[in-house]
């Protein structure tokens, strides 16, 4: 079973996305990708991308969703509050 979570850190640009993800693909049993955003109005201060996704695989466990959470809690302390979306 997986679970995926889609998390938003409003106007977080891309290097810093980028950043996010290389950290959470450090985690076992957890997948990351970035959501491109879909705006169609060009806005030099929204982000070329929109969230991130994390998949939580069936190999991963407790302590990683718990790493998970930590880098997370780490960004969003440096970088503002972050939105999970539903999927």
């Amino acid at each position: 079973m997986q679970e995926r979570r889609k998390i938003e850190f409003v106007g977080l640009p891309l290097a810093v996305y980028r950043e996010i993800a290389a950290h959470l693909r450090q985690v076992g049993g957890v997948e990351v990708g970035l959501i491109s955003q879909s705006s169609q109005q060009f806005d030099y201060n929204q982000s070329q991308i929109e969230s991130l996704w994390i998949d939580f695989t069936s190999s991963s466990s407790n302590s990683s969703q718990q790493q998970v959470e930590e880098i997370l809690a780490y960004y969003e302390s440096r970088y503002g509050n972050r939105h999970e979306i539903a999927v």
